[in-house]
């Protein structure tokens, strides 16, 4: 079975995050949300959600990582190390990386995404540094994936679910 794993930091996107591992979870796909240093962590609008697990090196027997976006919860993945050392890691061995919203800068402050193409919140384009922006809900680049915003977590959803082998036709 394929596994997903989704960062959770403090001001993360609510909506996003909570659709993605719903829609994952659906489609037959195990999918974990992992917290740094707290089992409930604080959302943008205040929700207080349990994270599955903590932040450590089992993380990187995952097939995919995922960043949902968030203030601060998009700059608080960016500025964490360990962060840009798996987005890092997992781009080298080929693994998926997928980014939303705010989560998107992360990848370009790994340096995962030169010459790629890559989609992200409104004026995006100007701080995804060195990547093909496209203004299209999601983009698709090979095994790095990216989306919109708050607009867009489900078709972001069905496209990592089909990039892990699910059948999203039964969830339509």
């Amino acid at each position: 079975m394929k596994k997903a794993a989704v960062l959770m930091a403090r001001g993360f996107e609510e909506g996003e995050t909570v659709t993605i591992i719903d829609i994952l979870r659906r489609a037959g796909i195990a999918c974990d949300s992992f917290s740094f240093g707290e089992a409930f962590v604080t959302g943008m609008h205040g929700m207080q959600v349990k994270a599955d697990k903590a932040f450590g090196p089992e993380i990187e027997g995952y097939d995919m990582v995922i960043l949902p976006g968030g203030r601060p919860g998009g700059d608080n993945l960016r500025g964490n190390p360990a962060v840009l050392d798996l987005i890092r890691k997992f781009d080298a061995e080929g693994k998926f990386v997928a980014a939303i919203c705010s989560g998107t800068v992360a990848l370009s402050d790994a340096g995962i995404i030169a010459g790629r193409r890559v989609t992200g919140y409104v004026g995006y384009d100007k701080k995804l540094i060195g990547g093909i922006f496209e203004d299209k809900p999601v983009v698709r680049d090979g095994s790095l994936i990216t989306s919109q915003g708050p607009a867009t977590p489900y078709p972001f959803a069905y496209a990592l679910a089909e990039a892990l082998g699910a059948d999203t036709a039964v969830l339509r």
